[in-house]
């Protein structure tokens, strides 16, 4: 599709981006009517919604539309994991420049659609407008298939602390991007398209997990979030936490201890949750902590000491990611 947005017109933007899009069985009305229908046979919907700003949240000289997309869809489903649901559609909102080339947003749905499809859902609907640059809105929604949700606040002092999914890779691809560089590729893929482990969320949900959140803002930082709603201090073993080689030879090179992006380094939509101590799991599941009663402390802990070092994602408080 050649041209700009501009040149297509509004109801043509619209026409081409719903021409690349799926389906799923829970999806009983699509795009092309004044609102979509999806079934929710749990009577419950689990609903999450996040805006990604150019120049804040991504680059265009740093990812493709198609990335952005992939990664818009990846962390608002994550959210819908991280309750112990299962994603089932995502709605788009669009504010894109008239001069922008088709080809932009048209990547930008092959992404959704795409990412959609790893984690079983679909795009559904959503609306384009006009504006002097991009902003991506999306809001996904999700199932809890007769499951209660798995919030913040459910920790108990004797649980075990475990993670499923990749810690400190969007973090260390980022400062690999920052210099200039484009390898290791592996950690400059997990900047621009995250890999959020779906289906542990619905998994940890039947194995009893009593809280739950996916590392968006920091390991840390989304642990002080189950910390602070459960009332509960959480301490965290670094010697439980792998470190792979190659991002040790990425610290060295930019002069970073990489265990500070793997505690502090947001944006890998890794899985952290609580289990009752009992509990088996999985392989992919590894203990790297436990709950313990609240103390002066602060409310997370690392190898029993207070972290120094500044992180954690604050929109209000950091740069663009």
């Amino acid at each position: 599709m050649k041209g700009t947005v501009g040149e297509l017109g509004e109801f043509g933007l619209i026409r081409e981006l719903t021409s690349r899009l799926t389906t799923t069985p829970a999806v009983r009305v699509g795009p092309g009517d004044d609102a979509a229908v999806v079934a929710a046979p749990d009577r419950r919907v689990v609903a999450s919604t996040d805006i990604l700003v150019e120049g804040r949240h991504f680059r265009r000289d740093w990812s493709t539309a198609y990335d952005v997309g992939r990664k818009a869809a990846a962390q608002n489903l994550a959210d819908i994991a991280a309750m112990g649901a299962v994603p089932t559609a995502l709605l788009l909102g669009l504010v894109v420049p008239a001069e922008l080339p088709v080809t932009w947003p048209s990547e930008l749905m092959d992404g959704l659609r795409d990412e959609c499809q790893v984690a079983g859902a679909a795009v559904v609907g959503g609306d384009v407008v006009r504006g002097d640059s991009i902003m991506v809105s999306i809001t996904a929604l999700g199932d809890l298939r007769n499951q209660e949700p798995v919030t913040r606040a459910g920790a108990q002092p004797g649980d075990l602390v475990a993670v499923t999914g990749w810690l400190g890779w969007s973090a260390a691809g980022y400062a690999v991007l920052s210099r200039g560089f484009r390898s290791p590729r592996a950690f400059v893929e997990a900047h621009r398209r995250p890999e959020p482990p779906y289906h542990a969320g619905p998994a940890a949900a039947g194995l009893g997990a009593t809280a739950m959140c996916d590392v968006s803002d920091g390991l840390i930082a989304d642990l002080g979030h189950i910390a602070e709603a459960s009332k509960v201090r959480i301490d965290i073993r670094s010697g439980a936490i792998d470190i792979p080689s190659q991002m040790n030879d990425i610290g060295q090179a930019v002069g970073v201890d990489p265990m500070q992006w793997v505690l502090t380094g947001g944006e890998d939509h890794a899985m952290v949750a609580t289990f009752p101590p009992d509990v088996k799991l999985p392989a992919r599941w590894k203990v790297i902590g436990e709950v313990l009663n609240p103390s002066a402390l602060p409310q997370v802990t690392v190898d029993g000491a207070p972290w120094t070092s500044k992180g954690g994602w604050d929109h209000f408080g950091d740069m663009e990611s």
